[in-house]
């Protein structure tokens, strides 16, 4: 969602959705400045053994603003929280680009993808998104609901 959607995150699931009250004390605990951070998010679902998609359904219906994307493609540094932390890089490296190229569906990889590659080459996710950039593939959608 775009910043004009801010305040409005609920308004993007059906009326009559429950949310999970132990997903909402944690996601409360963990954004006392009103927007959760994706790395806090990733803990939530972990620590409750849920999905993310759950973890950010429920920030939305409690309108908590999702930052700090653990790929770098949002939330970082400008005032509309839409600030990128990647850049294009000059080269990507073989392995990357290898499983990039294996990931890619109709010209896009998952988030869900991106956060697998990185595990398995053990490379940090940011470095994922930022040959994704290079090689001029968008990442979507995001595990947490926000693009």
């Amino acid at each position: 969602m775009t910043h004009e959607d801010a305040g409005k995150y609920a308004a993007k699931h059906p009326p009559d959705i429950l949310r999970n009250e132990q997903i909402a004390k944690a996601i409360r605990e963990k954004s006392p400045d009103g927007a959760l951070g994706c790395a806090m998010a990733d803990e939530i679902s972990k620590g409750l053994k849920v999905g993310m998609a759950e973890v950010g359904r429920t920030a939305d219906l409690l309108e908590i603003k999702i930052k700090e994307c653990q790929l770098g493609l949002f939330g970082w540094g400008d005032k509309s929280g839409h600030g990128k932390d990647i850049r294009s890089t000059d080269s990507v490296s073989v392995e990357i680009k290898g499983a990039v190229e294996k990931a890619v569906v109709n010209g896009t990889v998952t988030c869900a993808a991106a956060w697998r590659i990185a595990d398995q080459l053990s490379v940090k996710r940011k470095a994922v998104s930022a040959a994704c950039d290079t090689l001029k593939l968008k990442i979507r959608p995001c595990q947490l609901g926000a693009f």
